[in-house]
């Protein structure tokens, strides 16, 4: 059964007479008879009493009839909502963001959408392999995360930005001022960090163990704000991304060796459908870096 059979046997219905129907839609009049013969025989039912050159309804033609406009119509209603889901009228984006990374969304939110105000977003913030997984279950359009790791074959990778890992401790500290600290500096202080599940504790902690190091990893916290909070104190200290060092009483220390610098991504399913929205939101969140960056 096609929608152009179910329109074709509503305007046959509509005007009771094939001739003026098929002028109607542009058809010759043995096309229109051929495809209402055709869904007749699908049916197992005729639709159309024809006598000599008179039509009329049948009975099942006329219970027919709602179903086959009720499709017609869902299908019209349809066409309508993609042609806005294209155009930027309607739709939801759903975006996953690493804790690392929350700072880089905001802005490019905003302006999104003040220019397409019809637009809903759906943020979550997690771990990057939590992340991962909700990609890979199709449950997000695309992650914001920090990535190094090899490369998916399944996975479209778009790189934003290079940013440096940094030890973090309190305005009050005794570091405070200093200019470059090492690892193996950093082993000797006790430390709050996110917690293993997060790509960017996962990194630090291979980090020492590349340089035979053991951290004292006092507190774990799956949570930025509560880290940077901790730190404040002056009791502890942390190593974060550059990006997610925000707030007074604050000091970041660049970390001596190589290596200590991780990439921002905008990662998305490569033979997934990517949405005019999405789409547009990636290039305008591009344009937010490249705009910060020559500020800088």
């Amino acid at each position: 059964m096609e929608l152009r059979q179910l329109r074709y046997f509503l305007r046959a219905k509509e005007l009771l007479n094939f001739t003026e129907a098929a002028h109607s839609l542009h058809i010759s009049q043995s096309t229109l008879s051929q495809q209402i013969k055709q869904l007749e025989e699908e049916l197992n039912t005729p639709l159309f009493n024809r006598i000599g050159k008179r039509v009329t309804l049948t009975e099942a033609g006329e219970l027919f009839a709602t179903y086959a406009s009720q499709s017609v119509n869902k299908a019209n209603e349809g066409l309508l909502l993609l042609k806005d889901l294209n155009e930027l009228n309607v739709g939801t984006i759903s975006i996953g963001v690493t804790y690392g990374l929350r700072s880089i969304l905001t802005q490019a939110v905003v302006r999104f959408a003040s220019e397409f105000p019809r637009i809903n977003f759906r943020v979550v913030y997690g771990t990057s392999e939590g992340l991962m997984e909700e990609l890979n279950e199709l449950e997000l359009d695309l992650i914001l995360v920090f990535n190094e790791t090899t490369k998916a074959q399944h996975l479209k990778y778009q790189p934003l930005f290079d940013s440096p890992v940094t030890f973090v401790t309190s305005l009050t500290s005794r570091l405070s001022g200093k200019k470059s600290i090492t690892l193996e500096e950093i082993s000797q202080l006790p430390l709050v960090i996110s917690t293993k599940g997060d790509s960017t504790s996962h990194f630090i902690i291979k980090a020492f163990d590349r340089s035979g190091l053991s951290p004292k990893i006092s507190i774990e916290v799956n949570d930025i704000p509560t880290i940077l909070d901790l730190v404040k104190s002056g009791n502890w200290h942390g190593i974060l991304m550059q990006t997610s060092v925000k707030g007074e009483g604050l000091y970041s220390i660049p970390i001596k060796g190589r290596g200590m610098v991780r990439t921002a991504m905008i990662i998305s399913l490569k033979e997934a459908y990517e949405k005019q929205a999405v789409k547009r939101f990636c290039n305008l969140l591009t344009e937010d870096i490249i705009r910060l960056q020559g500020v800088k």
